[in-house]
């Protein structure tokens, strides 16, 4: 195998790791016109590529994995790593909670006043409890705040709802495709929807530290009072975001 198959190959398995999720890195490498023998990799394709014992210079006879005579191309911690994400079905990796990633809201979500909330937790009866709270709740009690302690669970569950909601919206496509073109890059709004569009289907199948980038890119900030919660989002980050999803140019073949 050339060096170049080989770099392909180690890159494939190296954004399996990062992006966790099959169905993505499929779509993304469609995008950027990576191939295996001259046809497009699908999620059957991906997955026999990652179980291929040779990138780790193993040799198969009878299903049997032995030493081979040629050259990993791969190590064995990186072959791991794979197993370790491959060894989670689809359905658990897409249905992981956001208790994975405590803080998705750090730093973003305030209380009536402005008042900044802080992530928080306690156990009862070995079970995690996480919720968002202000300074002062935790110094004078729930009366100090018109919205006291606020479920992280709830309150993260129903922010990730409107962002996805919104991601939808004529103005918030346009809105972002403004930014873009100010930026002078080549991107038409019909293109910046559809791009925008992408993330909600592939929301689920993504790693939660990937849902926590991608809420730290796009919220300004989250406001709560007791009638409800208002999102502002980051124009510059919708900007970032759509050029991330936009499907890339040029094609190069894989092994």
């Amino acid at each position: 195998m050339v060096e170049d198959e080989a770099a392909t190959v180690r890159m494939i398995f190296e954004r399996f790791i990062r992006i966790g999720s099959a169905t993505l890195l499929v779509k993304e490498l469609a995008e950027e016109g990576i191939t295996r023998r001259g046809k497009k990799l699908d999620k059957g394709g991906l997955y026999k590529l990652l179980a291929n014992p040779l990138y780790i210079g193993k040799a198969v006879h009878k299903g049997v994995a032995h030493d081979g005579e040629h050259e990993a191309i791969i190590d064995q911690a990186l072959w791991d790593k794979v197993r370790a994400v491959m060894e989670v079905s689809p359905r658990t990796r897409a249905s992981r909670t956001r208790a994975q990633t405590p803080a998705l809201l750090k730093g973003l979500i305030f209380a009536p006043g402005g008042r900044a909330m802080t992530p928080a937790h306690t156990r009862k009866g070995g079970k995690l409890y996480r919720y968002y709270v202000t300074m002062n709740v935790i110094k004078e009690g729930p009366d100090a705040c018109p919205v006291g302690r606020v479920p992280a669970a709830q309150v993260e569950n129903a922010v990730i709802d409107q962002l996805r909601s919104l991601l939808r919206t004529p103005e918030v496509v346009a809105r972002t495709w403004k930014s873009i073109r100010a930026k002078g890059k080549d991107m038409t709004e019909r293109e910046v929807a559809t791009t925008l569009g992408q993330l909600d289907p592939l929301w689920d199948e993504l790693f939660p530290a990937e849902q926590a980038r991608i809420v730290q890119l796009l919220v300004e900030r989250v406001d709560l009072s007791p009638q409800g919660i208002n999102i502002s989002l980051r124009t510059d980050g919708l900007a970032q975001l759509a050029g991330e999803l936009k499907p890339a140019k040029g094609r190069r073949a894989a092994a």
